[in-house]
């Protein structure tokens, strides 16, 4: 690749809490990562179309509210149907763990769960951004 890493990371949904967007978001950055952040309370449609937009390479979705089954799903179509199927999707939260068998049947690369280091998910992003 001849230019950073072009992450999305975004808030759906009324969940009000963005702290861990923005911890992982400065992470991203500081490792050399692109990183266009939502803001709070994006639909599933604003955040595809921001991602189609910045021509990203991944979209981190961060989840706290408990519609990760039906956010990260949405999300993910929205992906396809635009021809979108490219960019990596991962998610993080608070997300329990018998919902992440269904998210990564649905799209969803990877879901981070609460206590993950940071180095995790830039190591996972670097090694899974299709070249």
């Amino acid at each position: 690749m001849d230019r950073p890493i072009r992450v999305l990371v975004a808030k759906p949904g009324l969940d009000g809490h963005d702290r861990g967007a923005k911890v992982i978001a400065r992470a991203l950055r500081d490792a050399g990562m692109e990183v266009i952040y939502t803001g709070l309370r994006q639909t599933a449609d604003q955040i595809v179309s921001a991602a189609i937009e910045e021509d990203v390479d991944c979209v981190a979705v961060s989840i706290l509210s408990g519609a990760h089954n039906t956010l990260f799903p949405k999300i993910n179509k929205l992906l396809l149907e635009e021809d979108a199927k490219d960019i990596l999707l991962i998610g993080g939260g608070v997300i329990p763990v018998d919902d992440i068998p269904f998210l990564k049947e649905n799209g969803v690369s990877e879901v981070f769960t609460p206590g993950t280091p940071t180095s995790v998910t830039i190591d996972f992003i670097k090694a899974n951004v299709r070249k």
